[in-house]
Protein backbone atom coordinates (compact mmCIF):
# COMPACT_ATOMS: atom_id res chain seq x y z
CA UNK A 1 0.00 0.00 0.00
CA UNK A 2 1.75 3.18 -1.07
CA UNK A 3 2.08 6.08 1.63
CA UNK A 4 -0.67 9.20 1.54
CA UNK A 5 -0.11 12.58 0.42
CA UNK A 6 -0.10 13.81 4.07
CA UNK A 7 2.12 10.74 5.35
CA UNK A 8 4.90 12.08 2.69
CA UNK A 9 4.51 15.79 3.70
CA UNK A 10 4.78 15.60 7.33
CA UNK A 11 7.93 13.33 7.10
CA UNK A 12 9.15 15.60 4.14
CA UNK A 13 8.77 18.66 6.54
CA UNK A 14 10.29 17.39 9.60
CA UNK A 15 12.91 16.40 7.98
CA UNK A 16 13.65 20.01 6.19
CA UNK A 17 13.21 21.24 9.88
CA UNK A 18 15.34 18.92 11.70
CA UNK A 19 18.58 19.08 9.13
CA UNK A 20 17.59 22.14 6.99
CA UNK A 21 17.39 20.15 3.67
CA UNK A 22 17.08 17.09 2.26
CA UNK A 23 19.96 15.68 0.10
CA UNK A 24 18.55 13.60 -1.50
CA UNK A 25 15.01 11.29 -1.48
CA UNK A 26 15.80 8.21 -2.95
CA UNK A 27 16.13 7.09 0.53
CA UNK A 28 13.24 8.71 2.04
CA UNK A 29 11.57 5.89 3.91
CA UNK A 30 8.00 5.91 6.08
CA UNK A 31 8.66 3.27 8.69
CA UNK A 32 10.35 0.04 7.26
CA UNK A 33 9.07 0.98 3.27
CA UNK A 34 10.73 3.51 0.77
CA UNK A 35 8.96 6.28 -0.62
CA UNK A 36 8.54 6.10 -4.27
CA UNK A 37 9.52 8.92 -6.17
CA UNK A 38 6.36 9.53 -8.20
CA UNK A 39 4.71 9.78 -5.17
CA UNK A 40 7.14 12.77 -3.76
CA UNK A 41 7.49 14.72 -6.58
CA UNK A 42 3.32 15.88 -6.13
CA UNK A 43 3.93 16.74 -2.87
CA UNK A 44 6.78 18.53 -3.90
CA UNK A 45 5.13 20.65 -6.45
CA UNK A 46 2.13 21.67 -4.23
CA UNK A 47 4.61 22.70 -1.60
CA UNK A 48 7.01 24.58 -3.80
CA UNK A 49 3.88 26.60 -5.67
CA UNK A 50 3.40 28.22 -2.17
CA UNK A 51 6.77 29.00 -1.70
CA UNK A 52 7.11 25.96 1.38
CA UNK A 53 9.80 24.77 -0.36
CA UNK A 54 12.32 24.58 -3.16
CA UNK A 55 13.62 21.09 -4.84
CA UNK A 56 16.13 20.44 -7.43
CA UNK A 57 16.00 17.30 -9.49
CA UNK A 58 18.74 14.90 -9.54
CA UNK A 59 18.98 12.37 -12.32
CA UNK A 60 21.43 9.45 -12.13
CA UNK A 61 22.17 6.51 -14.46
CA UNK A 62 22.46 3.49 -12.16
CA UNK A 63 23.44 -0.02 -13.34
CA UNK A 64 21.31 -3.15 -12.58
CA UNK A 65 21.71 -6.73 -13.19
CA UNK A 66 20.06 -8.93 -15.66
CA UNK A 67 19.17 -12.77 -14.64
CA UNK A 68 21.93 -13.93 -16.44
CA UNK A 69 24.26 -11.15 -14.73
CA UNK A 70 22.42 -12.38 -11.61
CA UNK A 71 23.24 -15.59 -11.91
CA UNK A 72 26.83 -15.07 -12.49
CA UNK A 73 27.33 -12.74 -9.23
CA UNK A 74 25.52 -15.84 -7.50
CA UNK A 75 27.17 -18.79 -9.11
CA UNK A 76 30.64 -17.72 -10.68
CA UNK A 77 31.32 -17.07 -14.29
CA UNK A 78 30.76 -19.61 -17.07
CA UNK A 79 34.69 -19.96 -16.99
CA UNK A 80 34.99 -20.28 -13.44
CA UNK A 81 32.32 -23.16 -13.35
CA UNK A 82 34.00 -25.01 -15.95
CA UNK A 83 37.36 -24.60 -14.19
CA UNK A 84 35.51 -26.33 -11.22
CA UNK A 85 34.23 -28.87 -12.41
CA UNK A 86 37.67 -30.12 -13.74
CA UNK A 87 39.38 -32.32 -10.99
CA UNK A 88 43.02 -31.00 -9.64
CA UNK A 89 44.52 -34.43 -10.44
CA UNK A 90 43.90 -35.55 -13.62
CA UNK A 91 40.91 -34.33 -16.43
CA UNK A 92 37.55 -34.81 -17.83
CA UNK A 93 36.16 -35.22 -21.02
CA UNK A 94 34.74 -32.54 -23.39
CA UNK A 95 31.59 -34.70 -23.42
CA UNK A 96 31.40 -35.58 -19.55
CA UNK A 97 31.93 -31.49 -18.40
CA UNK A 98 28.75 -31.54 -20.67
CA UNK A 99 26.73 -33.40 -18.57
CA UNK A 100 27.53 -31.86 -15.20
CA UNK A 101 27.25 -28.58 -16.78
CA UNK A 102 25.13 -28.60 -19.37
CA UNK A 103 24.58 -25.55 -21.73
CA UNK A 104 27.50 -23.48 -19.52
CA UNK A 105 29.92 -26.22 -20.75
CA UNK A 106 29.65 -24.90 -24.20
CA UNK A 107 30.08 -20.72 -23.41
CA UNK A 108 32.44 -21.37 -20.53
CA UNK A 109 35.15 -24.35 -22.18
CA UNK A 110 36.57 -21.32 -25.02
CA UNK A 111 36.86 -18.14 -22.47
CA UNK A 112 38.74 -20.74 -19.76
CA UNK A 113 40.89 -21.68 -22.58
CA UNK A 114 41.52 -17.90 -23.59
CA UNK A 115 42.00 -17.10 -19.93
CA UNK A 116 44.72 -19.80 -19.35
CA UNK A 117 42.68 -21.68 -16.49
CA UNK A 118 42.62 -24.96 -18.31
CA UNK A 119 44.42 -26.80 -21.44
CA UNK A 120 43.87 -29.53 -23.81
CA UNK A 121 45.72 -32.68 -23.57
CA UNK A 122 44.57 -35.47 -25.97
CA UNK A 123 41.03 -35.98 -25.18
CA UNK A 124 40.20 -34.81 -22.15
CA UNK A 125 40.40 -30.86 -20.59
CA UNK A 126 42.69 -30.44 -17.57
CA UNK A 127 43.35 -27.24 -14.91
CA UNK A 128 46.53 -24.93 -15.75
CA UNK A 129 46.53 -23.09 -12.92
CA UNK A 130 45.69 -24.16 -9.86
CA UNK A 131 43.85 -21.02 -8.46
CA UNK A 132 41.89 -18.46 -10.11
CA UNK A 133 40.16 -14.99 -9.59
CA UNK A 134 37.25 -14.65 -11.02
CA UNK A 135 37.07 -10.86 -11.68
CA UNK A 136 33.60 -10.85 -13.72
CA UNK A 137 31.97 -12.16 -10.79
CA UNK A 138 33.91 -9.44 -8.05
CA UNK A 139 32.81 -6.98 -10.65
CA UNK A 140 28.88 -7.91 -11.05
CA UNK A 141 28.95 -8.44 -7.20
CA UNK A 142 30.07 -5.04 -7.13
CA UNK A 143 27.86 -3.20 -9.22
CA UNK A 144 24.89 -5.06 -7.84
CA UNK A 145 25.92 -3.26 -4.13
CA UNK A 146 27.00 -0.12 -6.06
CA UNK A 147 24.68 0.46 -9.02
CA UNK A 148 27.85 1.36 -10.82
CA UNK A 149 31.60 1.30 -11.70
CA UNK A 150 33.89 3.01 -12.99
CA UNK A 151 35.51 1.31 -15.48
CA UNK A 152 33.46 2.78 -18.65
CA UNK A 153 35.23 0.33 -20.75
CA UNK A 154 33.95 -2.77 -19.08
CA UNK A 155 30.64 -1.52 -18.55
CA UNK A 156 30.17 -1.28 -22.06
CA UNK A 157 31.45 -4.97 -22.07
CA UNK A 158 29.07 -6.42 -19.98
CA UNK A 159 25.77 -4.25 -21.30
CA UNK A 160 27.05 -6.02 -24.31
CA UNK A 161 26.91 -9.21 -23.00
CA UNK A 162 23.80 -8.48 -21.83
CA UNK A 163 24.82 -8.89 -17.96
CA UNK A 164 24.10 -5.51 -16.74
CA UNK A 165 21.59 -2.74 -18.31
CA UNK A 166 21.32 0.61 -17.44
CA UNK A 167 18.27 2.44 -15.48
CA UNK A 168 17.63 6.14 -15.13
CA UNK A 169 16.64 7.05 -11.57
CA UNK A 170 15.02 10.49 -10.75
CA UNK A 171 14.95 11.54 -7.27
CA UNK A 172 15.02 15.51 -5.37
CA UNK A 173 17.03 17.88 -3.26
CA UNK A 174 14.89 19.13 -1.12
CA UNK A 175 15.59 23.18 0.72
CA UNK A 176 13.82 25.67 2.91
CA UNK A 177 11.89 28.06 0.78
CA UNK A 178 10.93 31.90 1.45
CA UNK A 179 7.25 31.05 3.58
CA UNK A 180 8.72 27.69 5.69
CA UNK A 181 6.43 25.92 8.28
CA UNK A 182 5.80 22.41 9.55
CA UNK A 183 2.08 23.68 9.84
CA UNK A 184 0.73 23.51 6.41
CA UNK A 185 -2.93 25.00 6.57
CA UNK A 186 -5.58 23.54 4.13
CA UNK A 187 -5.79 26.10 1.10
CA UNK A 188 -9.22 26.88 -0.10
CA UNK A 189 -10.58 26.78 -3.37
CA UNK A 190 -13.69 28.80 -3.44
CA UNK A 191 -15.37 31.40 -1.23
CA UNK A 192 -18.57 29.68 0.32
CA UNK A 193 -21.62 31.36 1.41
CA UNK A 194 -20.81 29.99 4.53
CA UNK A 195 -17.34 31.83 4.49
CA UNK A 196 -19.27 35.18 3.62
CA UNK A 197 -21.34 34.95 6.27
CA UNK A 198 -19.28 34.32 9.43
CA UNK A 199 -16.61 36.39 8.25
CA UNK A 200 -14.08 33.35 7.80
CA UNK A 201 -12.98 34.26 4.39
CA UNK A 202 -10.81 37.00 5.59
CA UNK A 203 -8.56 34.25 7.83
CA UNK A 204 -8.28 31.68 5.00
CA UNK A 205 -5.43 30.53 2.71
CA UNK A 206 -6.77 30.65 -0.95
CA UNK A 207 -4.79 28.21 -3.40
CA UNK A 208 -3.32 30.24 -6.17
CA UNK A 209 -4.32 29.90 -9.48
CA UNK A 210 -1.72 27.77 -12.00
CA UNK A 211 -2.92 29.76 -15.16
CA UNK A 212 -0.65 27.50 -17.51
CA UNK A 213 -2.37 24.20 -16.16
CA UNK A 214 -4.31 22.35 -18.85
CA UNK A 215 -7.75 21.79 -18.05
CA UNK A 216 -9.59 18.17 -18.27
CA UNK A 217 -10.60 17.74 -21.77
CA UNK A 218 -14.62 17.86 -21.93
CA UNK A 219 -16.39 14.28 -22.95
CA UNK A 220 -17.85 15.57 -25.89
CA UNK A 221 -18.94 14.10 -29.53
CA UNK A 222 -16.70 14.73 -32.71
CA UNK A 223 -16.89 14.66 -36.32
CA UNK A 224 -17.05 11.44 -38.22
CA UNK A 225 -14.17 11.15 -40.78
CA UNK A 226 -16.90 11.00 -43.43
CA UNK A 227 -18.49 14.47 -42.10
CA UNK A 228 -14.91 15.92 -42.22
CA UNK A 229 -14.38 15.00 -46.18
CA UNK A 230 -17.56 15.76 -46.82
CA UNK A 231 -17.38 19.44 -45.57
CA UNK A 232 -14.29 19.72 -47.59
CA UNK A 233 -16.80 18.62 -50.69
CA UNK A 234 -18.96 20.77 -49.60
CA UNK A 235 -16.29 24.13 -49.25
CA UNK A 236 -15.21 23.39 -53.08
CA UNK A 237 -18.07 23.44 -54.63
CA UNK A 238 -18.93 26.60 -52.54
CA UNK A 239 -15.90 28.27 -53.85
CA UNK A 240 -16.44 27.29 -57.26
CA UNK A 241 -20.02 29.03 -57.03
CA UNK A 242 -22.12 26.28 -56.54
CA UNK A 243 -25.81 25.92 -54.70
CA UNK A 244 -26.36 23.01 -52.50
CA UNK A 245 -29.54 20.52 -53.42
CA UNK A 246 -32.26 19.63 -50.81
CA UNK A 247 -31.49 15.89 -50.14
CA UNK A 248 -32.85 15.63 -46.73
CA UNK A 249 -35.91 13.16 -48.54
CA UNK A 250 -34.21 9.33 -48.72
CA UNK A 251 -37.28 7.31 -50.24
CA UNK A 252 -38.48 8.27 -53.70
CA UNK A 253 -40.69 7.21 -56.15
CA UNK A 254 -39.39 4.94 -59.16
CA UNK A 255 -40.33 7.95 -61.16
CA UNK A 256 -37.93 10.36 -60.23
CA UNK A 257 -35.63 8.03 -59.33
CA UNK A 258 -35.81 6.23 -62.79
CA UNK A 259 -38.74 6.84 -65.30
CA UNK A 260 -37.76 11.13 -65.48
CA UNK A 261 -33.70 9.38 -65.99
CA UNK A 262 -34.79 7.80 -69.29
CA UNK A 263 -33.97 4.68 -67.30
CA UNK A 264 -35.95 1.79 -68.72
CA UNK A 265 -38.50 -0.10 -66.62
CA UNK A 266 -36.00 -3.65 -67.65
CA UNK A 267 -33.13 -2.32 -66.61
CA UNK A 268 -31.08 -4.76 -63.98
CA UNK A 269 -30.90 -1.91 -61.33
CA UNK A 270 -34.56 -1.83 -60.42
CA UNK A 271 -34.24 -5.72 -59.60
CA UNK A 272 -35.06 -5.80 -56.09
CA UNK A 273 -31.49 -7.30 -55.76
CA UNK A 274 -30.11 -4.47 -56.59
CA UNK A 275 -32.68 -2.05 -54.88
CA UNK A 276 -34.29 -1.46 -51.80
CA UNK A 277 -38.66 -1.33 -52.17
CA UNK A 278 -40.63 -0.06 -49.65
CA UNK A 279 -43.70 -2.15 -48.48
CA UNK A 280 -45.74 -0.34 -46.44
CA UNK A 281 -46.55 2.70 -48.06
CA UNK A 282 -45.52 0.63 -51.31
CA UNK A 283 -46.60 3.21 -53.70
CA UNK A 284 -46.84 7.03 -54.29
CA UNK A 285 -48.64 9.03 -57.62
CA UNK A 286 -46.85 12.41 -56.38
CA UNK A 287 -45.29 13.39 -59.74
CA UNK A 288 -46.96 16.04 -62.33
CA UNK A 289 -49.65 13.88 -64.35
CA UNK A 290 -48.97 15.98 -67.89
CA UNK A 291 -44.89 15.72 -67.31
CA UNK A 292 -45.75 11.51 -66.22
CA UNK A 293 -47.06 11.17 -69.75
CA UNK A 294 -44.39 13.10 -71.99
CA UNK A 295 -41.96 10.59 -70.12
CA UNK A 296 -44.35 7.89 -71.04
CA UNK A 297 -44.59 8.81 -74.49
CA UNK A 298 -40.68 8.80 -74.97
CA UNK A 299 -40.18 5.66 -72.74
CA UNK A 300 -42.38 3.37 -75.33
CA UNK A 301 -42.78 5.58 -78.55
CA UNK A 302 -39.84 7.55 -78.48
CA UNK A 303 -39.66 11.46 -78.92
CA UNK A 304 -37.29 13.90 -79.30
CA UNK A 305 -35.45 12.70 -82.26
CA UNK A 306 -35.22 9.56 -80.07
CA UNK A 307 -37.35 6.47 -80.72
CA UNK A 308 -37.47 5.37 -77.21
CA UNK A 309 -37.16 1.74 -76.28
CA UNK A 310 -40.40 0.43 -77.91
CA UNK A 311 -42.35 -0.88 -74.66
CA UNK A 312 -45.13 -0.63 -72.56
CA UNK A 313 -44.05 1.64 -70.12
CA UNK A 314 -46.31 1.15 -66.82
CA UNK A 315 -47.39 3.39 -64.59
CA UNK A 316 -47.67 0.96 -61.68
CA UNK A 317 -44.00 0.67 -61.90
CA UNK A 318 -43.15 4.18 -61.83
CA UNK A 319 -45.47 4.68 -58.38
CA UNK A 320 -43.07 2.08 -56.77
CA UNK A 321 -41.64 3.93 -53.37
CA UNK A 322 -37.93 2.69 -52.77
CA UNK A 323 -34.74 4.30 -50.97
CA UNK A 324 -33.31 6.71 -53.39
CA UNK A 325 -29.96 4.84 -55.44
CA UNK A 326 -28.51 7.92 -56.39
CA UNK A 327 -28.79 11.66 -55.83
CA UNK A 328 -29.93 12.20 -59.65
CA UNK A 329 -33.31 12.13 -58.38
CA UNK A 330 -32.61 14.95 -56.57
CA UNK A 331 -31.05 16.56 -59.41
CA UNK A 332 -34.12 15.08 -62.23
CA UNK A 333 -36.42 17.11 -59.47
CA UNK A 334 -34.67 20.32 -59.61
CA UNK A 335 -34.45 20.69 -63.32
CA UNK A 336 -37.96 19.91 -63.53
CA UNK A 337 -38.82 22.86 -61.57
CA UNK A 338 -36.19 25.06 -63.18
CA UNK A 339 -38.14 24.21 -66.35
CA UNK A 340 -41.00 25.09 -65.21
CA UNK A 341 -39.74 28.82 -63.54
CA UNK A 342 -38.38 29.21 -67.31
CA UNK A 343 -42.29 28.26 -68.58
CA UNK A 344 -43.42 30.93 -66.29
CA UNK A 345 -41.00 33.92 -67.23
CA UNK A 346 -40.06 32.97 -70.27
CA UNK A 347 -36.00 33.92 -69.04
CA UNK A 348 -33.29 31.39 -68.78
CA UNK A 349 -30.61 31.22 -65.74
CA UNK A 350 -27.85 29.31 -65.89
CA UNK A 351 -27.54 27.17 -62.50
CA UNK A 352 -24.23 24.63 -60.79
CA UNK A 353 -25.55 22.51 -57.96
CA UNK A 354 -23.98 20.03 -55.99
CA UNK A 355 -25.19 17.84 -53.52
CA UNK A 356 -23.12 15.44 -50.98
CA UNK A 357 -26.16 12.70 -49.45
CA UNK A 358 -26.45 9.25 -48.22
CA UNK A 359 -27.85 6.73 -51.07
CA UNK A 360 -28.94 3.09 -50.76
CA UNK A 361 -27.81 -0.12 -52.81
CA UNK A 362 -29.47 -3.52 -52.00
CA UNK A 363 -25.81 -4.79 -52.14
CA UNK A 364 -23.34 -7.95 -50.75
CA UNK A 365 -21.65 -6.08 -47.55
CA UNK A 366 -17.83 -6.71 -47.78
CA UNK A 367 -14.71 -4.82 -47.21
CA UNK A 368 -15.29 -2.35 -49.68
CA UNK A 369 -18.90 -2.13 -49.90
CA UNK A 370 -21.79 -1.04 -47.55
CA UNK A 371 -25.56 -1.14 -48.53
CA UNK A 372 -25.45 2.76 -47.73
CA UNK A 373 -22.52 5.04 -48.93
CA UNK A 374 -22.86 8.86 -49.53
CA UNK A 375 -22.67 10.04 -52.93
CA UNK A 376 -21.13 13.82 -54.16
CA UNK A 377 -22.65 15.03 -56.97
CA UNK A 378 -22.11 18.36 -59.80
CA UNK A 379 -24.37 19.21 -61.67
CA UNK A 380 -24.53 22.50 -64.44
CA UNK A 381 -27.34 23.83 -66.31
CA UNK A 382 -26.29 26.45 -69.00
CA UNK A 383 -26.80 26.96 -73.17
CA UNK A 384 -24.40 25.88 -75.42
CA UNK A 385 -22.55 23.68 -73.02
CA UNK A 386 -20.21 21.19 -74.74
CA UNK A 387 -18.32 18.10 -73.83
CA UNK A 388 -15.11 20.24 -73.33
CA UNK A 389 -16.78 22.33 -70.59
CA UNK A 390 -17.68 19.05 -68.76
CA UNK A 391 -14.05 18.08 -69.01
CA UNK A 392 -12.67 21.45 -68.16
CA UNK A 393 -15.23 22.27 -65.02
CA UNK A 394 -13.94 18.32 -63.97
CA UNK A 395 -10.55 19.22 -64.27
CA UNK A 396 -11.49 22.35 -61.85
CA UNK A 397 -13.21 20.54 -59.58
CA UNK A 398 -10.32 17.61 -58.79
CA UNK A 399 -7.28 20.11 -58.82
CA UNK A 400 -9.31 21.17 -55.83
CA UNK A 401 -9.07 18.11 -54.34
CA UNK A 402 -5.47 17.85 -55.43
CA UNK A 403 -5.66 15.61 -58.32
CA UNK A 404 -4.44 17.10 -61.20
CA UNK A 405 -3.75 14.25 -63.52
CA UNK A 406 -6.86 12.78 -64.87
CA UNK A 407 -8.02 10.56 -67.85
CA UNK A 408 -11.61 9.75 -69.38
CA UNK A 409 -12.92 6.85 -70.49
CA UNK A 410 -16.26 6.63 -72.25
CA UNK A 411 -18.77 4.51 -70.85
CA UNK A 412 -22.48 3.76 -70.95
CA UNK A 413 -25.14 5.52 -69.04
CA UNK A 414 -29.01 5.61 -69.40
CA UNK A 415 -29.73 9.03 -68.87
CA UNK A 416 -26.10 10.56 -70.15
CA UNK A 417 -24.76 10.60 -73.86
CA UNK A 418 -22.04 10.95 -73.85
CA UNK A 419 -20.55 9.18 -70.71
CA UNK A 420 -17.22 9.02 -69.53
CA UNK A 421 -15.74 7.37 -66.24
CA UNK A 422 -13.25 9.66 -64.88
CA UNK A 423 -9.90 8.06 -63.91
CA UNK A 424 -6.78 9.80 -61.33
CA UNK A 425 -3.28 8.37 -61.50
CA UNK A 426 -2.39 7.06 -57.81
CA UNK A 427 0.76 8.08 -56.23
CA UNK A 428 0.98 5.00 -54.07
CA UNK A 429 -0.91 2.18 -56.16
CA UNK A 430 1.46 3.56 -59.42
CA UNK A 431 -1.48 3.04 -61.41
CA UNK A 432 -4.52 4.53 -63.01
CA UNK A 433 -7.40 4.47 -60.64
CA UNK A 434 -11.47 4.55 -61.35
CA UNK A 435 -12.71 7.48 -59.24
CA UNK A 436 -16.28 9.13 -60.64
CA UNK A 437 -18.12 8.71 -63.59
CA UNK A 438 -19.83 11.72 -65.54
CA UNK A 439 -21.56 12.50 -68.84
CA UNK A 440 -23.97 14.82 -70.17
CA UNK A 441 -27.69 14.44 -69.43
CA UNK A 442 -29.67 12.84 -72.52
CA UNK A 443 -32.24 14.87 -74.85
CA UNK A 444 -35.15 12.16 -73.86
CA UNK A 445 -34.54 13.41 -70.00
CA UNK A 446 -34.35 17.06 -70.16
CA UNK A 447 -36.48 17.95 -73.71
CA UNK A 448 -39.87 16.26 -71.66
CA UNK A 449 -39.71 18.55 -68.47
CA UNK A 450 -39.48 21.88 -70.86
CA UNK A 451 -36.44 22.43 -70.56
CA UNK A 452 -34.87 24.71 -73.58
CA UNK A 453 -33.63 23.26 -76.80
CA UNK A 454 -30.35 24.71 -76.42
CA UNK A 455 -29.96 24.03 -72.57
CA UNK A 456 -26.94 21.33 -72.25
CA UNK A 457 -26.80 19.71 -68.94
CA UNK A 458 -23.73 18.59 -67.23
CA UNK A 459 -23.08 16.40 -64.48
CA UNK A 460 -20.15 14.24 -62.60
CA UNK A 461 -20.64 11.78 -59.33
CA UNK A 462 -18.26 10.18 -56.79
CA UNK A 463 -18.17 8.78 -53.49
CA UNK A 464 -17.06 9.87 -50.25
CA UNK A 465 -16.02 6.49 -48.56
CA UNK A 466 -13.14 5.54 -50.76
CA UNK A 467 -11.54 8.40 -50.02
CA UNK A 468 -11.75 8.07 -46.66
CA UNK A 469 -10.55 5.24 -46.46
CA UNK A 470 -7.39 5.77 -48.40
CA UNK A 471 -7.00 9.11 -46.19
CA UNK A 472 -7.62 7.47 -42.62
CA UNK A 473 -5.87 4.32 -43.58
CA UNK A 474 -8.90 1.71 -43.02
CA UNK A 475 -8.92 -1.15 -45.46
CA UNK A 476 -12.20 -2.45 -44.67
CA UNK A 477 -15.13 -0.13 -45.25
CA UNK A 478 -16.84 -1.75 -42.24
CA UNK A 479 -15.03 -0.61 -39.88
CA UNK A 480 -15.08 2.99 -41.06
CA UNK A 481 -19.04 3.26 -41.21
CA UNK A 482 -20.52 0.03 -39.65
CA UNK A 483 -20.67 -1.82 -36.09
CA UNK A 484 -16.97 -2.27 -36.14
CA UNK A 485 -16.15 1.14 -36.21
CA UNK A 486 -13.79 1.71 -33.34
CA UNK A 487 -15.39 5.07 -31.13
CA UNK A 488 -12.19 5.92 -29.96
CA UNK A 489 -10.38 6.04 -33.70
CA UNK A 490 -13.58 8.99 -34.02
CA UNK A 491 -12.58 11.24 -31.72
CA UNK A 492 -8.28 10.68 -31.66
CA UNK A 493 -8.70 11.01 -35.74
CA UNK A 494 -7.37 13.95 -37.67
CA UNK A 495 -9.31 16.11 -40.06
CA UNK A 496 -8.66 14.59 -43.17
CA UNK A 497 -7.46 17.06 -45.75
CA UNK A 498 -7.91 15.18 -49.17
CA UNK A 499 -4.91 17.31 -50.87
CA UNK A 500 -2.39 16.52 -48.14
Amino acid sequence: MSHTKEQIQATLLGLIAKDGHIADTKDLSIGSKKVDQADIIGVLKSLESREIIKYETITKENLELTEEGADIADNGSYEARVFGAIPASGGISIPALKEVLGAVAQFGQGRAIKSKWIKKEGADLVRATTTIVDDSQNVLKAIRAEGTHKDDRLVKELKKQKCVSAVKSVSYKVMKGDHFTTDVKKEETDVTEEMLKSGEWKNATFKKYNFNAEGVQPRSGSLHPLMKVREEYRQIFLELGFSEMPTAKYVESSFWNFDALFQPQQHPARDAHDTFFLSDPATSDRFPKDYMERVKEVHSKGGYGSIGYGYDWKSAEAEKLLLRTHTTAVSSQMLYKLAQEYKETGVWKNVKWFSIDKVFRNESLDATHLAEFHQVEGVVAGKGLTLGDLIGTLHNFFKKLGIKKLRFKPAYNPYTEPSMEIFAWHDGLAKWVEIGNSGMFRPEMLLPMGLPDDVSVIAWGLSTERPTMIKCGIDNIRKLAGHRCDLAFLNRDPIARLDK
